[in-house]
């Protein structure tokens, strides 16, 4: 089932629910950077999920385009801002909850990961039980120019500029966006997810390939710093793909098998 919501006017959003057993929660599974909900790695991981008897919303989130269902390429103007996503989620969220969910786990991969935490640092609605991070990134840019980059743009910002600004973020070398919205990336940096991270109000877990070369310099012992539990799938990149892919929908329902079993006590 398709299913549609306007995100702002004029711009409509979709998503794929599949519908599950009662007596599990639901999932709202989020996609990477600027992909959709067809990428491969969250695609397989739907259809396992909702083979296991879990219903499952797989939204696209809009990134400002209407009825979007195509990624969307780094050299793009991208006037989308973090705050527009975390909204949109939160908005996909309510529609599990009108649809008689009670219970729901988010579960995200790579930069989607790092969205829903912005949510949760948040308000988070009180139906959210549980999150799984996967191939969690914090918003990368020049390790050099973080500082400057977020000092200049807050200078943009308050002096209203909407001129466009160049940057690198995530795996785009050469992202357009402008100040404000690029800002509300490039905030999210490493202290700041592995704060969201320590913070979490929700049962939390991470599934990390020690064989990841898209992540930040020493990312997975930072996040074992944290001490949240994690599981390293060893051999398995940054997508989870060919045979590691059945690792993640294995250790993907271990927890969402005890998250079910906690409700129930």
């Amino acid at each position: 089932m398709i299913t549609q919501l306007e995100m702002h006017p004029g711009i409509p959003a979709s998503a794929e629910y599949l519908a599950g057993q009662a007596d599990r929660p639901a999932v709202l599974l989020l996609h990477g950077f600027l992909q959709t909900r067809a990428f491969s790695t969250v695609g397989a991981l739907a259809r396992g999920m909702h083979d296991a008897g879990y219903a499952v919303l797989s939204p696209t989130l809009s990134l400002g385009i209407p009825g979007r269902n195509k990624s969307l390429a780094c050299e793009a103007v991208h006037a989308h801002s973090l705050d527009d996503d975390v909204t949109e989620i939160a908005r996909w969220v309510a529609w599990l909850k009108s649809r008689g969910h009670s219970r729901i786990v988010l579960v995200g991969h790579s930069f989607g990961s790092m969205q829903l935490l912005a949510y949760l640092a948040g308000r988070p609605d009180p139906a959210v039980k549980a999150y799984i991070g996967t191939s969690l990134v914090e918003a990368q840019v020049d390790t050099d120019s973080r500082a400057g980059l977020i000092g200049k743009l807050e200078r943009q910002v308050r002096d209203r500029q909407r001129t466009l600004v160049t940057a690198r973020l995530s795996f785009c070398k050469n992202y357009p966006s402008t100040p404000q919205a690029l800002l509300s990336y490039v905030r999210w940096d490493q202290p700041r997810t592995l704060a969201a991270l320590k913070q979490s109000p929700v049962r939390t877990q991470l599934i990390m390939g020690d064989a990841d070369e898209l992540l930040g310099k020493n990312w997975i012992k930072s996040l074992e710093e944290v001490k949240v539990p994690m599981v390293i799938v060893q051999g398995a990149n940054h997508f989870m793909d060919g045979e590691h892919e059945f690792d993640l929908l294995e250790r993907t329902l271990e927890f969402l098998e005890r998250t079910r079993m906690s409700s129930q006590q």
